[in-house]
């Protein structure tokens, strides 16, 4: 047997006779209820630096992890080792913390009838059958054409090629068990620009299912080398308000913020800005947002939540209003209403978009900034106050002028989701969350 069929769909049988071991125990123990999630990982990391070898390392992993009930109160541990002293000894360290936990009302498994029973295949792992010397190769091709690209390009900030491969059972003591084997392929390219005495950094990067499905490696140095030249001689500009572009691989995270502030953690601790916004008109009518797990290859795509409820497609925003929060089981108990099977979170967001691509839409803002980078977290999800770091382009006519750099985009999310003009084609695929970028009517830069 290979090192890819241990963790791949063949580890399954193993892994669930193990879920299955661990809830006797906990029975035995002592334990009303119990959930179990097994897991074993490999993968193969390799990265190159001018030319020259860095690190190749193969890691593996395994463990798991149990959450036991002792009527109302809750005891978690975990543990990397898999042998029946590990078990025992896991169980009961949970036991014990379980015994000296708090009562809560709202804890405990999800209700048997809600358990999912038929998984989809959603075709997610794919093996990458490369080698230590093959992906060294591909990682120094993908340089090398990004030290083709331009001559102002003087140094590399590391190329990295990674793959994984996982299988991750779960169970309960419902009778529940379900799981999968996934892959998830990888490779990244950070290069620096030097004009004039002064340095730029940029980079680019592809991630699938299917290592054949990358993008070809010398396009993705060829497009971090392109990304780091055009920043070059980047400069603030003054303090002002203006239209404001999300390049889509940063648009993702505006909508991530949305997520967090909707989950019904955040809910039921008064933490978010959207307390009590279900029903509310939020964003333009014609903006919607829904879930689509089902998606087969997809990289957030799953069968079932974290609770083994069966996930579905859904829609959290219609039409610019709030349809739902985010909702495991235990959240939604606190909040008084019923899971939306999203313990986890969300898999697959789809934003609505229009038919202008990322051009069409400087064109349409005119004059304003196009973010291409953010730096710091600058967000208070209580207020909804936003300011982030930020370098783009300075747009004006409905064209880039020139790069910026050492600027603070400041909003409030409330407003700034009222405010989006339109969603491009350019849909960003390589994340949980689909959006093109995002155009916002005004924003404050402040700058020089």
């Amino acid at each position: 047997m290979s090192a890819a069929d241990v963790v791949g769909p063949q580890a399954l049988p193993e892994l669930q006779a193990q879920v299955a071991r661990i809830i006797a125990e906990a029975k035995q123990q002592g334990a009303s209820a119990c959930e179990v999630a097994v897991s074993v990982e490999q993968g193969l990391s390799t990265s190159v630096r001018q030319g020259e070898v860095e690190t190749v390392e193969f890691n593996r992993d395994q463990g798991f992890g149990i959450t036991l009930y002792v009527g109302q109160r809750k005891g978690s541990a975990s543990t990397s080792a898999s042998g029946d002293a590990a078990i025992r000894e896991t169980v009961a360290a949970a036991l014990a913390i379980a015994k000296h936990a708090s009562e809560d009302d709202c804890a405990g498994l999800a209700d048997p009838e809600l358990m999912a029973r038929d998984l989809p295949d959603l075709d997610l792992y794919h093996a990458w059958d490369i080698t230590p010397e093959q992906a060294i190769e591909r990682a120094l091709s993908c340089e090398a054409a990004a030290f083709a690209t331009d001559k102002r390009i003087k140094n590399a900030d590391g190329t990295t090629l990674n793959t994984h491969q996982g299988c991750r059972v779960y169970g309960n003591s419902h009778g529940f068990v379900g799981g999968y084997a996934s892959t998830r392929q990888s490779l990244s390219c950070v290069m620096i620009a030097e004009a004039d005495g002064l340095m730029q950094r940029d980079y680019w990067y592809d991630v699938n299912r299917r290592g054949e499905d990358l993008a070809d490696a010398a396009s993705i140095g060829r497009r971090a080398a392109e990304r780091a030249v055009s920043r070059l001689g980047a400069r603030p500009v003054p303090t002002c308000e203006v239209p404001v572009l999300f390049a889509a691989e940063l648009a993702t995270g505006l909508f991530s913020h949305f997520l967090s502030a909707i989950s019904g953690g955040n809910l039921y601790r008064k933490s978010s800005f959207l307390e009590g916004a279900l029903g509310q008109q939020l964003f333009p009518q014609w903006l919607n947002l829904d879930e689509r797990p089902h998606i087969p290859r997809a990289l957030g795509s799953a069968a079932f939540d974290g609770d083994g409820l069966a996930t579905y497609a859904k829609s959290f925003v219609e039409r610019g209003e709030l349809r739902s929060y985010i909702l495991g089981t235990y959240s939604g108990r606190k909040l008084g209403l019923p899971s939306t099977a999203n313990s986890g979170g969300v898999h697959n967001l789809f934003v609505s978009h229009g038919e202008d691509d990322q051009a069409a839409l400087i064109r349409r803002m005119g004059r304003g900034l196009l973010v291409t980078e953010l730096m710091g977290q600058g967000l208070n999800l209580v207020t909804g106050d936003y300011s982030r770091g930020a370098g783009g382009f300075w747009v004006e006519n409905g064209e880039i002028q020139f790069p910026v750099q050492e600027v603070t985009i400041a909003g409030n999310l409330r407003d700034m989701f009222k405010q989006i003009l339109a969603v491009g084609s350019d849909l960003e695929l390589r994340s949980n969350v689909r959006t093109g970028s995002v155009l916002i009517e005004r924003m404050m830069v402040a700058g020089s």
